[in-house]
């Protein structure tokens, strides 16, 4: 085809305002044999993106085991699956809605849960847990800024009104807050549902004439280009692009997660998927090209919001609880009568061909005719130029061996407590329904995983956790990320599961510095090798790039999504204290290190040294000592050390339990109290049992839960430790709610 007739001349400055170099722009022209429509550029911009396409991110996940299988047998779908048996299939999936909840953080974090969660149900699975991983700038009266506390404010609201309209439980997830992520926060959305094994939904535009039919609300003008906007830094300019931040419904998505299950069942859905990024663009091109077929539609069928719309609009709109599906010929009305039975939507906008193209109708007229090939396994790929940051040998160098002595433990132990990093995210997960469909059985706060009991499985539970620690990231990307594989994988085992997989969500600056590309590869081969070793592949994921301000950028942050099976949920852990006289055992034994901590960030105002050195055969050890124990039901609580080391591990233990508990100094010194390490966890067991739990574990007891303080140690002047449990309640429990007392809740700048 020619150019329509009033169709506007393609300018440099037209195409590189949408994201496209002039070397992709000349692909595009040689693919097509002629200049692009203004529609047809828009296509390929989208789809082209790093956020669409992983142009620059594509060859390095190719490390990861199960993606690089997937790709090359063109098998990727929309979410990962495992399967737990009894014909059960676990969904699971993790993105992330960063920039638009930058420059509009309610509707930003909302429409990230939003798609998550449609990730999720078009794979055939029903919703049943959604996670978040979140980070933030400070939020203190010294250190931040009521800019930062109303973006925090204003994430949580968007994330819990969201969920619980939606009706899937918020059951666990993290939060950090560092000087890194000022200005860019993240917002990382997990999300995990349960599908029989034999109903699985794929993407697929399959069958020659089967009509394809468009679900759900209107298209608007919300999200257009969202997904290039997610593809470049944020600067000065970022609030103009709020018309690119969707804006959510979750009530037309509940309508949408009920009707899609009930048509699925009819059997007459050969293929779905959901309008995410690039909307319709993607949903038809991405179909098609993964049948090996073509696709007709027309945007004049499509339902719309605003008449006036042009078939760019239409095709790059990124409005909110749409789906595309394929349709076996001669049941369409059936199957859109279901939807309409719910009230959406559901109009046949075209038919699948043999063609191999994406064809786009105006009123018949064709305004955009390309390979759908073309549009994604075709998006030009970069192996970019990576060199290690300066900074890494001076951090990594730096002597921490003469550390003074705090003054003052108790002081220290309450200052780690109070940190907003640290403290109790009761202020945020107060605000989330963890309890809708009723079957969380560990509520937010209370382990170091949730744990869902399965319906119809037998008794079976699911353990879920997010985890990072982007300081360890900053400092070492390959064995940050390692960790936190290790951490999650910990977590798990620490309520009684075992890990099975992985979704990750890859968040880092600008692929484009080579520093930032090298952070970014190094941490990609920490989690792949990491998986191969725990055994926990990454199945499914996200990469954002371009997480910056011209004034910084974040540290890197590799977020890891783990799923854990139980084979009896009655029999998780969690890490509270449960009674008085239990013993407490230190399990493992990790080299303790001030590397990276938050002790020496919090005290000491430093950022160096390397994180704790993982042994990954003596973290499997613990793990499996871990389940045994508490498949035994030897275990009363468990608990990991992980940010803020022994003293604080211990005292959340503490208030999870409403106890105390004295100890005897351990093997670690009095200076080693704050220390980060891997592979160690606080375990308290009844007297009755301690005899078998030491014939397994060879340990010996280091305290008993008792009283109302925590008490550590003697020395010359008395213990090392002493502070009630009251006192480290006002310090956990009242850092959040002080810091965002103050927030400004109509802040407009």
């Amino acid at each position: 085809m020619t150019n329509l007739q009033n169709n506007p001349t393609i300018t440099p400055e037209m195409y590189r305002e949408m994201g496209l170099n002039d070397a992709e722009f000349t692909l595009v022209v040689q693919t097509l044999g002629r200049q692009p429509t203004l529609t047809e550029l828009g296509m390929y911009a989208v789809m082209w993106s790093e956020h669409c396409g992983y142009k620059y991110s594509r060859p390095v996940l190719r490390l990861f085991k199960k993606y690089k299988e997937a790709m090359d047998a063109g098998e990727v779908e929309n979410a990962g699956v495992i399967d737990i048996g009894g014909n059960i299939g676990v969904v699971m999936k993790m993105e992330s809605h960063n920039h638009p909840s930058a420059v509009e953080p309610f509707q930003g974090a909302a429409t990230g849960v939003g798609g998550i969660l449609r990730d999720i149900f078009t794979m055939g699975a029903r919703p049943i847990a959604i996670l978040n991983s979140l980070r933030f700038g400070p939020i203190d009266q010294e250190n931040g800024d009521a800019r930062t506390r109303y973006l925090f404010e204003h994430v949580v609201s968007g994330i819990s009104h969201y969920g619980n309209c939606v009706g899937v439980p918020n059951v666990g997830g993290e939060i950090y807050f560092h000087p890194s992520y000022q200005g860019n926060p993240l917002v990382n959305a997990m999300a995990i549902g349960v599908v029989p094994m034999d109903k699985i939904a794929s993407a697929g535009a399959k069958g020659v004439g089967n009509p394809v039919l468009y679900i759900g609300s209107a298209t608007g003008k919300d999200g257009i280009h969202g997904a290039t906007f997610a593809s470049v830094e944020l600067g000065p300019d970022s609030e103009s692009k709020r018309p690119n931040v969707q804006m959510g419904d979750p009530f037309a998505e509940k309508l949408l997660i009920e009707s899609t299950l009930e048509a699925l069942a009819t059997g007459y859905i050969v293929g779905i998927q959901d309008m995410g990024a690039a909307g319709l663009t993607c949903s038809t091109c991405e179909t098609a090209a993964k049948a090996g077929m073509g696709m007709t539609i027309d945007v004049r069928k499509v339902p719309l919001r605003e008449a006036d719309m042009t078939p760019y609009e239409v095709m790059l709109s990124e409005s909110q609880e749409r789906m595309l599906a394929i349709i076996e010929k001669g049941h369409e009305a059936e199957v859109a009568a279901v939807f309409h039975k719910w009230g959406l939507s559901a109009e046949v906008i075209g038919e699948v061909t043999d063609t191999g193209r994406v064809v786009i109708l105006d009123h018949g007229v064709v305004v955009a005719d390309v390979p759908a090939q073309s549009l994604t396994d075709d998006c030009p790929t970069y192996t970019l130029s990576a060199s290690e940051p300066a900074y890494i040998n001076e951090v990594q160098s730096a002597d921490l061996s003469n550390l003074p002595e705090p003054t003052d433990y108790n002081d220290v132990l309450l200052k780690l407590l109070a940190s907003p990093s640290i403290a109790s995210k009761r202020w945020v997960y107060d605000q989330y329904d963890s309890m809708v469909q009723t079957q969380t059985t560990v509520l937010p706060g209370a382990a170091d995983a949730a744990v869902l009991r399965l319906r119809d499985s037998g008794g079976k539970g699911l353990a879920l956790t997010t985890d990072c620690n982007p300081r360890y990231c900053y400092l070492d990307p390959y064995l940050g990320a390692m960790i936190a594989v290790a951490e999650a994988a910990r977590n798990l085992s620490c309520v009684g599961a075992t890990p099975l997989a992985v979704t990750d969500c890859l968040n880092f600056a600008s692929p484009e510095k080579p520093e930032g590309f090298w952070q970014f590869r190094r941490a990609v081969a920490g989690l792949a090798d990491a998986c191969e070793a725990f055994g926990t592949p990454v199945i499914s994921g996200n990469v954002s790039f371009y997480n910056e301000t011209p004034e910084h950028a974040i540290f890197p942050t590799p977020t890891v999504g783990m799923v854990g099976l139980l084979p009896d949920a009655d029999k998780r852990v969690t890490m509270g204290f449960q009674n008085e006289g239990d013993l407490i055992y230190l399990l493992g034994g990790g080299a303790p290190t001030f590397g990276g901590s938050e002790y020496l960030a919090l005290i000491h105002g430093q950022e160096v040294g390397s994180p704790p050195a993982l042994d990954v055969e003596a973290e499997k050890a613990l793990h499996t000592l871990l389940r045994t124990a508490i498949d035994k039901k030897l275990l009363k609580s468990a608990h990991d050390i992980s940010d803020g080391g022994l003293a604080v591990a211990l005292a959340e233990c503490c208030l999870a339990g409403q106890f105390g508990a004295e100890l005897e100094q351990s093997k670690y010194g009095a200076r080693e109290l704050f220390a980060e390490m891997t592979a160690t966890v606080v375990v308290s067991v009844a007297p009755t049992a301690a005899t078998e739990f030491e014939t397994l574990s060879g340990k010996s007891p280091i305290g008993t839960v008792t009283g109302d303080r925590l008490v550590f140690g003697e020395n010359a002047s008395g213990p090392t430790l002493l502070v009630s449990v009251s006192d480290l309640r006002a310090a956990y429990e009242g850092a959040i709610p002080a810091a965002m007392a103050s927030a400004v809740h109509d802040l407009e700048g």
